[in-house]
């Protein structure tokens, strides 16, 4: 008998939460367009939680109908490599600016470029300024959640060849000053999750960061707050981890219908 996945615990990362809901619309296709979440959760192998969680995200994405239980799909599914499903393209500069206002909080979009750190985008929230890059933000990676989550994302090989060029500086007393500390220190964070950091970029600052990878594209979303109210922190990380599964599914179906797993 087949095994459901998610029964083991671990949380899922986004794009294999992108997968597992691409799953369930297959299955809603394959029904003729409709199923109950117990239906679609059975013949997709997933728990029934987990397929009630990303029903919802798909509802509210406007992928799929809720009719008192039973689920619909609203248009059917392509296979082409052309648009997403979900349209118009997302506007970086627009989805940053949301989430400021949404989360409260500062945000930035980064990705790792050509060897390189580099800030997409950045939130204009008068009531949440953005940190000010005091130190180089590309050569400092290690010591902001950003650069963080973006490390963890390479291989082990670019990740040393970029440490090389950028040593591990300490910026201020909660920096992790050691390259071999931090070594250690990312070989204890999960490479997927939000990456919390507490004023080792700048004082008074606190910092989270989630991971965005689909195909060859490496990039994160980060928030900031003052460090005064970290205990905001956690969920505020958890938040913006449900937005960007939000945004993945959204705006990488094409891809994800092609890679899905068996």
């Amino acid at each position: 008998m087949a095994s459901r996945e998610g029964e083991s615990g671990t949380a899922p990362t986004l794009i294999q939460s992108v997968r597992r809901a691409v799953r369930l619309l297959d299955e809603l296709e394959r029904r003729g367009g409709a199923g109950s979440a117990k239906q679609l959760a059975r013949e997709a192998l997933l728990p029934l939680p987990t397929a009630y969680h990303l029903l919802r995200t798909l509802v509210h994405e406007g992928l799929i109908r809720n009719d008192n239980g039973v689920y619909t799909l609203l248009s059917p599914l392509r296979r082409d490599a052309g648009p997403t499903i979900h349209e118009p393209a997302l506007r970086i500069e627009a989805w940053v600016n949301t989430l400021s206002l949404d989360l409260d909080a500062a945000v930035y979009f980064v990705q790792y470029r050509d060897g390189e750190v580099e800030l997409g985008a950045v939130s204009d929230n008068p009531a949440r300024p953005p940190v000010q890059e005091w130190a180089d933000f590309r050569a400092t990676a290690h010591a902001h959640a950003a650069g963080q989550s973006l490390l963890l994302q390479l291989e082990p090989e670019q990740r040393l060849d970029h440490l090389r060029r950028h040593p591990v500086t300490a910026l201020t007393p909660h920096t992790v000053e050691l390259p071999r500390d931090f070594e250690r220190r990312l070989a204890t964070l999960p490479r997927r999750l939000p990456v919390l950091e507490h004023q080792e970029y700048a004082l008074g600052t606190a910092c989270a960061a989630v991971p965005i990878t689909v195909g060859a594209e490496t990039a994160a979303i980060a928030l900031s707050i003052p460090a005064s109210e970290g205990a905001r922190l956690r969920d505020l990380a958890d938040r913006l981890q449900r937005r960007a599964e939000q945004v993945l599914l959204a705006q990488t179906f094409a891809v994800a219908t092609h890679s899905h797993e068996p």
